[in-house]
């Protein structure tokens, strides 16, 4: 049986565990062809094990990584249809006690690295043909957040900001990209009940001196539609974003939330 993405090669960063290894099994069962990148390469290598795909190790804010990563995902497929730009990292501090190797350490994965995964990327695939069945070359996917909105919390400004900064390149890259029927586009999660919500969960509790499990809760108990998100809510749009039905969209910033942020 056919799926809708058969036939197009997919790059993910950030892939081994959330919202990236949600979506590596959602476009996987979709019929794409993968390649997985993350950090931890033993994850990924896992993953691609579980799925029959194809795994690579790379530290998205090295540009021998970079390359590496995109030279490789050429070499073994043949062209990249798909960039999900997903990796990120975190922290929760007050703003007078961020430091400069945390801000940059967060600007550096979730913004810094996301242009330049991008721009490596989009070298190749301006000179690829088209997708079969389509008129574009490519789809470029970005992981913003609704924090880049909300202004975000006075406990995680360099996050914020950072995803701010995605939305931005986001739009830029639509732009610059039409005429080479490149599209660009990014969702912008809410609460997502992953390792990384986890963590927040723990940081902030110990700023405020909750109990585990308090932060989480008080999050997710304003969103409307009554309960968390979880990293398959977030897969069904990244299929969607993959596939063909989305053609005609770029330069759009997507909230899957449960509608923490409406208008």
């Amino acid at each position: 049986m056919s799926g809708p993405l058969d036939g197009r090669v997919v790059l993910i960063t950030g892939a081994a565990g959330g919202i990236g290894s949600a979506c590596a099994r959602r476009l996987a069962r979709d019929g794409a062809r993968l390649v997985l990148s993350d950090l931890d390469g033993a994850g990924a290598e896992k993953l691609a094990g579980e799925l029959g795909q194809m795994a690579v190790r790379a530290d998205v804010t090295q540009h021998a990584d970079i390359e590496r990563l995109v030279d490789e995902a050429y070499r073994q497929c043949g062209r990249v249809d798909v960039l999900f730009n997903n990796a990120g990292v975190i922290r929760v501090q007050r703003l007078l006690e961020v430091t400069e190797a945390e801000w940059d350490r967060v600007l550096d994965v979730n913004l810094r690295a996301v242009f330049f995964v991008l721009q490596a990327v989009v070298r190749r695939m301006v000179r690829q043909a088209p997708i079969a069945g389509s008129e574009l070359r490519g789809k470029l996917i970005q992981t913003a957040s609704i924090a880049a909105y909300r202004g975000g919390s006075p406990l995680t400004a360099p996050y914020s900001a950072s995803k701010a900064g995605v939305v931005s390149i986001t739009r830029s890259a639509a732009q610059a990209l039409a005429a080479d029927r490149i599209t660009s586009n990014c969702i912008c999660p809410g609460a997502v009940d992953t390792a990384m919500w986890a963590q927040i969960d723990r940081e902030w509790g110990d700023l405020e001196g909750w109990e585990r499990g308090h932060a989480w809760k008080r999050r997710t108990s304003i969103i409307p539609l009554g309960r968390p998100e979880t990293p398959d809510d977030v897969a069904g749009v990244i299929a969607f974003l993959a596939g063909p039905d989305s053609d005609y969209m770029t330069g759009q910033a997507i909230n899957v939330d449960g509608g923490l942020v409406m208008g």
